[in-house]
Parts: structure tokens; sequence; C-alpha cells
């Protein structure tokens, strides 16, 4: 299976370089797309230099538009066979790939999310209150889609090609995750959760979603689970 792996960044210049790295060490047939949301640090300079061959397609916003509109540009450049979601800084790690592949191979998701909080995989034990707001946030999602997720808002979310470019997303922010999650549920995609590895950082070393962020998903949870139109039903192929 070919992997079109969406990077979203915003001043990573610290770590963009070890990311890339990682990501073209992994075993698969690939393409990389980086979607820079209008850096203002070094992050450009890297991309379009440095870094460049390390990248298979490069698109920039003119302005900061949020992750989830970062991805939104990525997903319509992605012509591989599954769609991977890489962020940019150093908390996923690109050697869990086969775990998020494998469901595919078999032929037995739609989705997979990369759960923080299953398995067996090293973890780094910090942010007690986040850790708290995700179980609220997976939690109510949960109960509004009737799924049975443990990580709604990880960052590890892989998706067949087809299913992902069939759903029409409107989150710029944040709110992409309970959006893209109630969409999926709705459209009756088949979503499998693998344990996977988590190196969080903190706020100090480069965090960027906020307390508001978590407030705004719970609309988007509401939102798109009771009062957007419903997504067309999915194919199964």
């Amino acid at each position: 299976m070919k992997l079109s792996i969406v990077i979203p960044c915003y001043n990573e210049a610290s770590t963009i370089e070890q990311v890339l790295i990682a990501v073209r060490a992994t075993k698969y047939e690939k393409e990389v797309i980086v979607v820079d949301d209008c850096s203002t640090d070094q992050t450009q300079h890297l991309l379009k230099n440095e870094l460049a061959g390390l990248v298979d397609i490069y698109i920039r916003h003119q302005n900061n538009l949020g992750k989830g509109a970062a991805l939104k540009s990525g997903f319509k450049s992605a012509t591989g066979d599954l769609v991977l979601i890489q962020d940019s800084d150093l908390e996923y790690d690109p050697n869990d790939y086969p775990l998020l592949v494998e469901p595919f191979i078999h032929g037995r998701a739609d989705a997979v999310y990369g759960s923080r909080y299953i398995g067996s995989r090293p973890h780094r034990a910090l942010g007690f209150r986040q850790h708290v707001a995700n179980n609220f946030l997976t939690f109510l999602c949960n109960l509004c889609n009737e799924i049975n997720l443990t990580d709604m808002e990880t960052g590890y979310k892989v998706f067949r090609r087809q299913v992902i470019q069939q759903i029409e997303l409107h989150e710029k922010g944040f709110g992409f995750e309970p959006e893209v999650t109630a969409k999926l549920a709705r459209m009756g995609a088949r979503i499998i959760e693998v344990g996977i590895s988590f190196y969080g950082r903190t706020y100090e070393e480069g965090k960027k979603i906020k307390i508001q962020d978590g407030l705004h998903a719970i609309w988007c949870i509401l939102k798109y689970s009771f009062f957007a139109p419903s997504p067309a039903k999915l194919t199964k192929t």
C-alpha cells in the first residue's frame, strides 16, 4: 500500500528535520506532503532548501489558518491508498506505522486511530489536566455517536484515501478531530483503534492546543453529531 503522509506544521523549525528523516526511514512506498501553515520562524526556509529533498509535495498557506485547514489542503493532494496524519513535532513516532497500517492490510478498517491510552507502548507521563480533558471529549463523542473510542483526540489518524476525500470538512483548527470522528461514525465507517507510543511535550516545549480549543471541541461534537447534515453512507469496498 502507498501511504500519503500529510504533515501539517506551524513554527516547527526545531523538530521538522527529525520528523522528516524518521518518516523517510519507514519501509513503505510513500509520498510526503508538508503543509506549512504560514510559519514565521525558519520552517519555510528549511523546507524549501535544506529539507526539500525529503518532501514530495510542499504547500504553504499565505495566512495562518489552523491545523484542520492544513490537513484539508494536504488531503486534496494525496494520491496514496492510505492517508496518514503525522504531526511535525516529536510526540508521535513513525516506527508505529506498521501498527497503524495492519488493519487496512487485512481489509478490516476504513480509519485507524492510534490510541495513547491502550497497549504497552511507551508513554511520557505528563499533562494530567489535558489527559482528563481528552477523556471527557472522547466520552462525549462516544456518547453522541454510539462508538467506543479511547482517544478521539489522537494526532495519529489514518484513512482510506477514498473515505477521507469523500468527507466535506469545515473546521480550520483543532475542531478537525471531533468533526472527522463524528462524520466517520455517521457515514458508517469502520474505525479501528491500536495502541501507540506517545512522547508528549509541554507548553514550554511548544505545545499549541489551548483551553478554548477544548471548549470549541465540545461544540463541534454536538454540532457534527446532531445538527450538521449527515454525510453520505460509506460504500463498502
